[in-house]
């Protein structure tokens, strides 16, 4: 062993996971600011339960490629005047536009490595009541 090894060759690095919920929309309804609980993320399978009512639990996939996630913002509409003109009384100045509607500014915020896919535990609500209606 090399004596300038350490146990961890690596810098600690920040890893990001994207939550992939698209096998359970349109069994659940998840409102916008739900209660949830995320657990066992350095688990093979990290469960997430939603309200105290939906469980669902996750498995990792490894992307493919680059994935990159974005963030969108809006953004004033500005005009800016270039050339001279007698008549505008605005010459070299920003103007932002009040009757536009903004624009979307979309800018880089990490890269993914891992997708978190989830589907419905066979005990979660969802799950018990589509039981109970098939019978």
């Amino acid at each position: 062993m090399e004596e300038n090894a350490t146990p961890h060759d690596h810098e600690d690095q920040d890893e990001f996971v994207l939550l992939d919920l698209d096998s359970v929309y349109g069994l659940i309804d998840i409102p916008p600011n739900a209660n949830y609980v995320l657990r066992g993320l350095d688990t093979l399978n990290p469960v997430l339960i939603i309200e105290d009512k939906f469980k669902l639990i996750g498995e990792y996939e490894e992307t493919i490629g680059t994935c990159i996630a974005f963030e969108e913002k809006d953004t004033p509409v500005v005009h800016q005047e270039t050339g001279p003109s007698e008549a505008n009384l605005f010459s070299g100045r920003t103007l932002i536009g009040s009757s536009q509607p903004p624009t979307k500014q979309v800018k880089p915020v990490c890269q993914l490595h891992k997708v978190l896919k989830f589907k419905l535990s066979p005990d979660s609500e969802i799950q018990s009541r589509t039981m109970e209606e098939d019978n």
